[in-house]
């Protein structure tokens, strides 16, 4: 970073200001790159965007500068393991911080929004997906807030590799809680996913901290390798290096192959996937974290929530699905600065597995029409609700592109999200309704004698039936849910909540557009396209003839980096070119056109239309999609049938073979 003179001398006075908290309250003794420039900037009342490398203390920024705020600081962080990880190390040095997430029971919740509410917390930190918990936003609303934090905040941006689509509403919510200040931090971003978030939070150019990228201690090293030599050259790796290590897979399936592989090869390794129980999940990280497990065989579910600086080596027994993913899962080597080795075991036989993630993601036409035909059905007095879950079933779309599909009508004015609420709310008594309502003034008791009259009661818990309550008191629901609430704080109830409903403000003009179930197909196939051609870019990258280290540095618009870092294959002059373990086969067309026929014949037994070449190509190439989890068509003989191939050219395949 160049700075003036004059920047210079503020950032040494700040230093000397905040030395000795940083020592008292943390026990650093100095801040590391970037860390003080964002501090002081948060602290001068700028919104930051901080972009570090891995393991480069991103969090100390808002750590220390929470302690400094006067209100409560607020951080959206992606993943459990990591909110779970800081809060240990934050009460580890005596900070007040907590999280609302769902290991905590309705007891433990409430203990925590009451410390919110009393100022007795300085952090609180929450996933984005809590924002569409009704109880959750009326608290959220009751607290005076500092700081926004956005913890791997390139989830904002619709540039980046790990788009979310909830993040997008961050800025709203920042908007109508009068949030002050806001800090994103990310590992990952290229030079147009970082403008494309500093934008969406009105953060200025100067107000960006960026460190350099590169990393002097990481030697990157790609090995072409074939399948079938995969696992002996996978231990040959594993015995060369000593300490802990990570081997990252594509599948849960591979996760458990390679580990009981290594296992029986005498090292001491474990599968992690998020197809295992929650509680089996934290046993297998804590072993590693205390050292009693070597390797840890996992897919991406791991290692974002891993806070252990010796892990001496990662191993990618699969290609990444991205440079922005490889960039950060060799990020968690090497943390503690000591050389440590990122190994790339290449080849192109998981290329299809890899573009079929992306291809099962984009909607059907046909099934945008149905959404739409279902808000035009659906509304009334300009109002539609939905249950995510249903509405995924019944369009045949899956839930991360639905969500994705639902913000794209919000941008488009098609609809504006005015509420969320449950569908069940139930409640029983811990005190006599007789002792609750002694408690209030007259005009109260009133209200909550209506509550309680309209409340069915089922031996202890009661179903409160908010429709028949308006319609004989005119009672809005935000108001009984926050009495309700009230009513659980004092701990005179206890309440229970479940299948949450969005509620949408549908614009009438904007939904007649006859041309917008196009534009939206159109957006999702250019974002495939996109996507395609970030696989693509990866499989150039490990076929560079120039240094990788280099190469990866620029990607991040880090130009500082060597040309030559002397620790990479290429620098050692192994030059790669990938290619595929065995050429696959076709099936031939008459099994192919037997399986399709199958396939139609059990569709129309359920009594569904016929399918679309688009569903008839992902069945044969094994996707998951609503509708075959629906109809129980995974069961077929044919289902995967060409999952060896690449999605493009079994569509090639299916199109040619049914026009003929």
């Amino acid at each position: 970073m160049v700075h003036s003179a004059q920047t210079l001398q503020a950032h040494t006075a700040d230093s000397a200001h905040y030395a000795p908290l940083l020592q008292r309250q943390f026990g650093f003794t100095a801040f590391r790159g970037g860390q003080l420039e964002t501090i002081s900037q948060l602290l001068a009342g700028h919104s930051s965007l901080a972009i570090f490398p891995t393991g480069s203390g991103k969090s100390l920024c808002y750590q220390f500068t929470a302690l400094q705020l006067p209100q409560l600081t607020l951080v959206i962080s992606p993943l459990l393991a990591l909110m779970k990880d800081q809060l240990e190390f934050l009460r580890s040095k005596g900070i007040a911080a907590a999280s609302i997430d769902s290991t905590l029971n309705a007891e433990q919740s409430k203990q925590v929004m009451m410390d919110a509410r009393a100022g007795r917390l300085k952090i609180l930190m929450v996933s984005v997906e809590r924002f569409k918990n009704e109880r959750f936003r009326q608290f959220i609303q009751s607290v005076a807030i500092s700081m926004l934090v956005v913890d791997e905040a390139h989830c904002i941006s619709e540039w980046g590799h790990n788009f979310r689509p909830d993040y997008l509403k961050l800025p709203d919510y920042r908007r109508e809680l009068n949030i002050p200040l806001v800090l994103l931090l990310t590992a990952t971003a290229t030079r147009k996913v970082k403008l494309d978030m500093a934008m969406r939070f009105d953060i200025a150019p100067e107000h960006i901290v960026q460190t350099g990228f590169y990393r002097a201690n990481l030697d990157l090293n790609v090995l072409p390798v074939t399948s079938q030599d995969k696992v002996t050259r996978l231990h040959q790796e594993v015995s060369r290096f000593s300490g802990a290590g990570i081997v990252y897979v594509t599948l849960q399936s591979t996760a458990e192959e390679v580990a009981k592989a290594l296992c029986s090869k005498g090292v001491v390794a474990s599968a992690y996937h998020a197809g295992f129980e929650d509680i089996k999940r934290q046993q297998i990280q804590n072993d590693f974290m205390q050292d009693r497990i070597q390797v840890v065989v996992a897919t991406i579910a791991f290692g974002m929530g891993i806070d252990k600086s010796n892990i001496r080596f990662v191993i990618h027994y699969d290609l990444p699905k991205s440079i922005e993913n490889y960039s950060q899962e060799i990020g968690r080597a090497g943390r503690d600065g000591l050389p440590s080795h990122c190994v790339t075991l290449a080849n192109l036989d998981g290329m299809n597995t890899v573009e079929n993630f992306v291809y099962g993601d984009t909607p059907e036409r046909e099934s945008i029409e149905y959404l739409i035909e279902n808000i035009k059905q659906e509304q009334h007095d300009a109002r539609w609700e939905l249950q995510l879950n249903a509405l995924s079933n019944a369009s045949n779309i899956r839930q991360l592109p639905l969500k994705t599909l639902l913000v794209q009508l919000e941008i488009y004015g098609v609809i504006k999200p005015l509420y969320a609420y449950y569908a069940d709310v139930s409640y029983r008594f811990i005190v006599e309704p007789s002792e609750i309502l002694k408690k209030f003034n007259p005009e109260r008791q009133t209200f909550l004698s209506q509550i309680f009259t309209y409340t069915q009661m089922k031996r202890i818990w009661g179903i409160l039936d908010f429709n028949a309550l308006y319609q004989a008191t005119g009672s809005e629901r935000s108001r009984v849910l926050t009495a309700l609430e009230y009513l659980a704080d004092l701990q005179l109830i206890e309440l229970e909540t479940k299948r949450i409903t969005d509620v949408y403000q549908v614009d009438a003009v904007a939904l007649a557009n006859s041309s917008l179930v196009d534009e939206l197909y159109v957006y999702f196939v250019e974002k495939e396209h996109k996507e395609i051609q970030r696989i693509a870019q990866l499989v150039r990258f490990f076929e560079l003839e120039t240094c990788l280290s280099y190469n990866l540095s620029r990607y991040f618009d880090d130009n500082a980096s060597p040309k030559h870092c002397g620790h990479c294959s290429v620098c050692r002059g192994q030059v790669v070119k990938l290619a595929f373990s065995v050429t696959p086969v076709w099936p031939l067309d008459s099994q192919i056109l037997a399986d399709l026929q199958k396939l139609q014949h059990q569709v129309q037994v359920k009594g569904e239309v016929p399918l679309s070449l688009d569903t008839q190509c992902r069945f044969l190439a094994g996707m998951v999609v609503p509708l075959f989890s629906r109809f129980q068509l995974r069961k077929l003989e044919g289902f995967g049938r060409c999952e060896k191939l690449r999605y493009a050219e079994i569509k090639q395949k299916v199109s040619s073979l049914v026009t003929s």
